[in-house]
């Protein structure tokens, strides 16, 4: 930045719910919509390296406990943004389980969107965001969504998938994931909501990037 102009301090958005919530689904359409005056930041760029524990897909690494990622580098990149400063973001390489040597350099845009199961989990990060968005969805709907996208998209079976989601993903669910919505500003509760609130946002968001 050159001259006396003042650096863009991000608003920061948080999107959680479970898997197969509808949470990425949301985030990505709102960014889209508000084009470049917004930037996605995905919290399972923060996974740990998991490379000397991963066994097999379902196996002994438990990807939806907060001890498999890094929640306190997102709050420090978050932090960073919402000061008008640009930040690194580390990438997860799911095919080797380890962090890659590459990273995002990401500049402050007006607004920032930041999607994960786990982020109002910690204080520490829920202290970063401006507003929190939890998509409180059905187990059976979020089930039915992560097997059709695990088979078709993942080349998984249907056995493990299942397995998973009983051994790992229900359990982080209901321990971690669904009793962090009481911090969130506004919940989504079923599908009928969702043009609602998407609308709502969108019109406060773009309004917020032209102050």
């Amino acid at each position: 930045m050159t001259g006396s102009s003042k650096p863009t301090k991000s608003f920061i958005l948080g999107v959680a719910g479970g898997s197969g919530s509808g949470k990425t689904y949301f985030a990505k359409e709102l960014q889209i919509a508000l084009g470049n005056l917004a930037t996605i930041v995905y919290q399972d760029n923060f996974y740990i390296d998991q490379s000397n524990r991963f066994d097999h897909d379902g196996g002994a690494v438990n990807f939806d406990h907060p001890e498999s990622l890094d929640l306190k580098l997102l709050a420090q990149c978050l932090g960073e943004l919402k000061q008008g400063e640009s930040t690194k973001i580390p990438v997860y390489d799911f095919k080797t389980h380890t962090r890659s040597t590459q990273q995002l350099h990401v500049e402050p845009t007006k607004i920032v969107i930041v999607d994960g199961i786990l982020i109002f989990h910690p204080d520490y990060l829920r202290d970063q965001f401006d507003e929190m968005i939890f998509f409180d969805t059905p187990e059976s709907l979020r089930f039915e969504r992560r097997l059709i996208r695990d088979v078709n998209e993942r080349g998984r079976t249907p056995e493990g998938v299942r397995a998973q989601f009983l051994n790992q993903v229900k359990p982080m669910h209901d321990q971690f994931v669904d009793p962090s919505k009481v911090h969130a500003t506004t919940i989504v509760k079923d599908l009928g909501d969702y043009h609602e609130y998407f609308d709502a946002y969108k019109e406060k968001l773009l309004k917020l990037a032209q102050l």
